[in-house]
């Protein structure tokens, strides 16, 4: 298993794309068919499923297959754990020094 630092710096890599950032403000209106995406974004479908690849590896995205298409979704529960994990990065916790207590 990993550890958590190692499972929060995929999340950050995942998001240190132009063209994943942009996928996810798309999948933030609602589940949408790797077709439509592709007809957003001046890329290829290998390139594409290259980066739907990333973003669901690191939990962010979920897929689903329909006939010969993908349709990919937020993973709300884990985009929620994003935004608890940059609070605690902003807000800090009640530790002192060194904070292991998560």
């Amino acid at each position: 298993m990993e550890n958590k630092y190692v499972q929060n710096a995929n999340l950050f890599k995942a998001l240190s794309d132009p063209n994943r950032l942009m996928i996810l403000e798309m999948l933030s209106d609602g589940e949408l068919c790797a077709c439509k995406i592709l007809d957003a974004l001046d890329i290829t479908q290998p390139t594409l499923s290259h980066h739907m690849k990333i973003l669901c590896d690191c939990g962010l995205v979920n897929a689903t297959r329909e006939g010969k298409w993908m349709h990919y979704s937020i993973e709300a529960e884990n985009i929620q754990k994003l935004k608890m994990l940059l609070n605690d990065i902003i807000e800090g916790c009640s530790c002192k020094g060194v904070c292991l207590c998560k």
